[in-house]
Parts: structure tokens; sequence; C-alpha cells
């Protein structure tokens, strides 16, 4: 069976993936957002079946599908080792946005007044 990563790996399952995320879905409504063929569509949704990312319920003639996070916890968990990465350098930076911050309160109100008497 195919990793998580080698099925969100295709654009256009990644794009099926991001609809679900907002609603359940039928072929034909991922067909018309993502103007794509329904053969396309339904081939993808049969690969997203197959590895457990979308599970489909039958409502009269169409069927509905419905995104099932489960398989994505192995992104995750791989990409959480990046989250930590970002989180220190983030911190890093609002630590020093907000140095220069302090240390600059007068000239930030002096350039407002010289704004306010030009115009």
């Amino acid at each position: 069976m195919e990793s998580a990563f080698g099925i969100i790996a295709e654009p256009n399952r990644r794009a099926i993936l991001s609809l679900l995320v907002l609603s359940e879905q039928s072929v034909g409504e991922i067909e018309r957002q993502l103007r794509m063929p329904q053969p396309t569509v339904s081939k993808h949704l049969r690969v997203l079946r197959d590895a457990g990312f979308v599970e489909a319920t039958v409502d009269g003639q169409r069927r509905l599908y419905r995104l099932k996070p489960e398989p994505l916890k192995e992104v995750d968990e791989w990409l959480a080792q990046f989250r930590r990465f970002w989180s220190a350098h983030v911190d890093a930076l609002e630590r020093y946005l907000d140095r220069m911050h302090a240390a600059t309160p007068a000239k930030t109100a002096v350039a407002k007044k010289k704004t306010r008497r030009t115009k």
C-alpha cells in the first residue's frame, strides 16, 4: 500500500482533500469546483478511498464523500519536527520586533505628528 505521502503527492488529490475539509461533497460538486472531468475525479476518489483518506455514503442516486483524517496523522507526525523549527524562529523574530518597537517609541510618535501636520 502506498504511503500517505505518496497519496497526497498528487496535486488533484490534495485539491480534493482541501474541498472535503470544508464539507461533504458529491462527485459532481467536486467536478464543478475543480473543473476536472468526472472520470478523473472518480479515479482520484477511488485512490483516496482505498487508502482510507475518504469514505463515501449513498444519498439517493449520488455518493457523498467526506474526509477521514486518520491517515493524515503520519504526515502530521512528520511535520511536527518542522513546526518546532519554525516556532522557535518565529518566537525569535517576535522577540526581536518587540525589542525594536521598545527602542523606537519616540521616533514613531514624531513621525505620526509630522504626518498629521502635512495633511
